[in-house]
């Protein structure tokens, strides 16, 4: 499943660093939002999402309307990094 960053966002920029997959880029509304196509929970590079480990808001939640399995994230994780 990947995630979506709600309006709790204070713009600190460190989930941007953070994301292996770079997914995570300015929105209109909102001030970061996650592509779901490039989301895969950090599945293949981390054991855990490593925006949600330093979001100091808490604002990074799963996306009810992208959910995936691990098999799922890793596939899309070896096709966005060969």
């Amino acid at each position: 499943m990947a995630l979506i960053i709600n309006d709790d966002c204070t713009a600190c920029d460190v989930c941007v660093l953070e994301c292996p997959n770079d997914a995570i880029s300015e929105g209109d509304g909102i001030l970061y939002v996650i592509d779901p196509d490039n989301c895969t929970e950090c599945v293949g590079a981390h054991d855990e999402p490593q925006c949600q480990l330093v979001c100091p808001a808490e604002c990074i939640v799963n996306d009810p309307n992208h959910p995936e399995t691990q098999e799922q994230l890793q596939a899309k994780y070896e096709a966005l990094h060969g």
